[in-house]
């Protein structure tokens, strides 16, 4: 797709405007053109180019702590979100993208406003059906995609002697018709056909790109008649509605004839579901009353091949396709669910659903497949918050929320979402509802996350309540988890007796109720307990209990924790290489989890590691990774606070040794690297951090291969490269694999590594002057990440 001028046009509001808006209706393409124009001006903002998707989000209180989550800040401190987002952007040239803001409008303006009021180098790019009314905002209409002139006086009229330039409309009808028709190109013979049809839809890229997928079946003489039909019915719509609205709708309605009477039923019952699901999810939400649970797979199928539904692969679960419906075909299909009446019976399902899902998780948590489970919670972590949304919804529905938000709680943990999960469990803790299980377990769950976030007074508050209903009959087991994070508390403090005592007791109630989960959570502190008291034998058999325990239960998170607390013990020892090969394997797990808390202890303990033995520059710069880390999670050692004092003895040994400028310059050099970076170090999979100090050598890729090499970097799959640089997805596989041949490379981390490598050398030339793989002929585009 063109939009040269508009993107030139966006690009010079967007050096004297603090804030511009894209506005324009659903489907004429804000998204790809802040897309384009994020691409563009990249390099302008060295602290990155963000992009916010609201589509999925219905809560406006939801609406900072998403834009932290998609900046990657993990704050534990509970500060309120707006002021962790403001004092982190403060001084910060970046751009953030929030789209599909038209929802929220009221609080995107309100968050909008008070970023750019605290942060005078930050930009923001909105898109929105309306103007967000702030001052000093800039917006900008979206026009639809050029077109072909009509010719006058008649449809069809003598073929150019020369074929034309195409115009945006047809050049992106001609692009979308190649990818479902290989080898459809525009001919003399289809160019009338092709330029009508781009009229009739005028322009609106959504509506082209449904039509051209028709091709698969009609020749486009056949596709123009069909819309001409079309048209002529709907001529009588309501006047109010704009016409591209009308056309808009039109062609979905078209859509919407060609499906089956059951994939029309199966596209309204998936309205339900928010940013994606999965098989398994339609088959327990969408069956029955007209489609049988044996028939939804194939009428899923039917739908993906219609381009109703988008087949989604993620690298987190490999082995389970997701699906999702574009926006705009989510809610015309949920306005048919509303007109049928099913609505509240499709909600209910859904929340029972994923009531399910979590219950099931928790459960199964201490066992083989943790990580496929934990991904997949991440993955519906919109669905779920929908869920939760519609219990407290519900007439006597708080019970059933308070019981899922506690159910969530390990989602809540090794997702970051900790002052979401608290808000969920707080907000139903409120109520005074719940049975005494359901309200304990409510209590002492919520309590862990206030440990984590360093909120003692409210945790130790949450646990005299629990206490109290622990002590009920038939609630001892809540007794354990009340001395385990009793014990938490009192290690905070430095009392490390006291908190021994309490894990003890607490290791004991576990063993009672046979609870391996809160059994391996408990040896994991004793184990650092015992450590930091210097008992070795006592924290070594603590923590080797602890690995027994998971390994017979083929249970991988908590055994990362238990290998970083051994890890400590067997460092303290004396045993460095043992001490480090812990650590190591900790960091592999916590890596395949995205647990940015285990990942940042692992790292600490590899950089004290390091200044014990004399490799201070190598430690130097792990702690300037962490730096960022912690500054990331708002608590250095989270949960963990009593070992920084081994922390301070590294700071200030390495400091000693090194002199405070080559130090501070270690330090630097490793702030300047990304967390991928440095776990692949650490993990001896790309060298050592000093080889990243040398001048790298002249690139052997060609310019497109580096801008793939950098989305490699930026952590996208093949999927997403192919959705920023608009080509095929066997096109981003072929280069990615051309890449790592040139460089001699087997993994993706070490592309990564040796793409930060040349960024920090200020490495953008060099790289081969051959082109020829750029073959996808159209304008550049780009996916924000972090």
């Amino acid at each position: 797709m063109g939009r040269r001028h508009e993107i030139a046009e966006v690009r010079r509001l967007l050096s004297t405007a603090h804030v511009v808006t894209l506005v324009g209706p659903g489907g004429v393409g804000k998204t790809r053109l802040a897309l384009h124009v994020a691409a563009d001006v990249e390099r302008a903002f060295p602290d990155g180019v963000w992009l916010v998707e609201l589509a999925g989000l219905r809560d406006p209180e939801l609406l900072t702590g998403s834009v932290n989550e998609v900046l990657g800040i993990r704050d534990v401190s509970h500060r309120p979100p707006a002021e962790v987002l403001a004092g982190h952007l403060r001084n910060k040239r970046a751009l953030l993208i929030l789209d599909n803001c038209e929802h929220l409008i009221r609080d995107c303006a309100v968050l909008a406003a008070d970023l750019v009021r605290s942060a005078p180098d930050l930009r923001i790019l909105a898109t929105s059906r309306q103007a967000l009314g702030i001052a000093g905002e800039q917006t900008l209409p979206v026009p639809t995609l050029s077109l072909p002139p009509a010719p006058p006086g008649s449809d069809r009229p003598a073929p150019p002697a020369a074929p034309p330039v195409p115009s945006e409309a047809v050049r992106l009808f001609t692009e979308r018709a190649a990818s479902v028709v290989p080898g459809f190109t525009v001919t003399d013979e289809n160019r009338s056909d092709v330029e009508r049809i781009c009229r009739r839809l005028d322009g609106i890229p959504l509506a082209i790109e449904l039509a051209a997928v028709r091709l698969r079946a009609l020749s486009p003489g056949e596709l123009l008649a069909r819309l001409d039909d079309r048209f002529r019915l709907l001529t009588g719509g309501s006047p109010a509605a704009l016409p591209r609205q009308q056309t808009l709708r039109a062609l979905i309605d078209w859509s919407h004839d060609l499906c089956t009477e059951q994939e029309r039923l199966l596209w309204a019952r998936m309205s339900v579901f928010t940013d994606g699901l999965d098989l398994q999810a339609a088959e327990a939400v969408c069956s029955g009353d007209g489609i049988d649970r044996e028939e939804v797979i194939d009428l899923v199928i039917g739908l993906v091949g219609k381009s109703i539904l988008i087949r989604e692969d993620h690298p987190g679960t490999p082995q389970v396709a997701r699906y999702r419906l574009l926006e705009t075909i989510r809610q015309y299909g949920r306005e048919r669910l509303v007109a049928s009446g099913q609505e509240n019976e499709l909600r209910r399902r859904h929340r029972d659903h994923y009531r399910r899902l979590a219950a099931r998780a928790y459960e199964d948590l201490f066992g083989p497949g943790q990580v496929a489970r934990f991904g997949r919670l991440k993955l519906d972590h919109a669905n779920l918050r929908t869920a939760l949304e519609y219990c407290f919804s519900e007439p006597g529905g708080v019970p059933e929320a308070l019981d899922m938000a506690a159910g969530l709680l390990y989602h809540w943990v090794t997702s970051h979402y900790l002052d979401e999960g608290r808000r969920w469990l707080e907000r139903g803790l409120l109520t005074g509802a719940g049975s005494d299980g359901t309200r304990g377990r409510a209590l002492w769950s919520g309590a862990w996350l206030a440990v984590i976030q360093a909120d003692m007074d409210a945790a130790t508050a949450l646990l005299e309540e629990a206490r109290t209903i622990g002590r009920r009959p038939g609630q001892e087991a809540i007794l354990g988890y009340v001395a385990l994070w009793s014990g938490m508390i009192a290690m905070s403090r430095g009392d490390a007796g006291t908190a021994i005592g309490l894990y003890e007791e607490a290791a004991e109630r576990h063993r009672a109720e046979n609870d391996p989960t809160g059994l391996a959570a408990t040896l994991i502190r004793l184990c650092l307990a015992h450590s930091f008291r210097e008992d070795w034998p006592s924290s070594i058999s603590a923590g080797e209990r602890c690995l027994a325990l998971c390994d017979a239960h083929g249970e991988g998170w908590h055994r990362a924790y238990a290998m970083m607390a051994l890890g400590v013990g067997v460092w303290r020892q004396g045993d460095a290489r043992r001490a480090a090969e812990l650590e190591r394997e900790s960091l592999r797990f916590n890596r395949s989890l995205d647990d940015l808390l285990g990942t940042g202890v692992n790292l600490e303990v590899l950089a004290w590691i390091a200044a014990a033995e004399g490799e201070h520059v190598r430690a130097a710069r792990l702690l300037g990774v962490l730096q960022r880390i912690w500054q990331t999670l708002g608590a250095p050692m989270s949960g963990y606070g009593h070992l920084m004092r081994y922390h301070d003895e590294c700071e200030a040994t390495s400091r000693a040794a090194l002199g405070d400028p080559a130090f501070e310059a270690a330090v630097r050099h490793g702030g300047r690297m990304t967390c991928e970076e440095t776990v692949a170090i650490a993990l001896g999979e790309c060298g050592r951090p000093g080889d990243l100090a040398a001048a790298p050598a002249p690139s052997p890729l060609t310019r497109r291969e580096m801008e793939i090499a950098q989305l490699v970097a930026q952590g996208l799959s093949n999927k997403d490269i192919a959705t920023a640089l608009t080509i095929a997805r066997r096109t981003a596989e072929g280069h990615v694999e051309h890449i790592m041949t040139k460089l001699g490379f087997h993994s993706r981390a070490q592309i990564a590594v040796w793409t930060g490598d040349r960024n920090r050398a200020g490495d953008h030339a060099g790289e081969s002057d051959r082109d020829g793989d750029r073959d996808d002929g159209g304008d550049r585009g780009t996916r924000p990440a972090a």
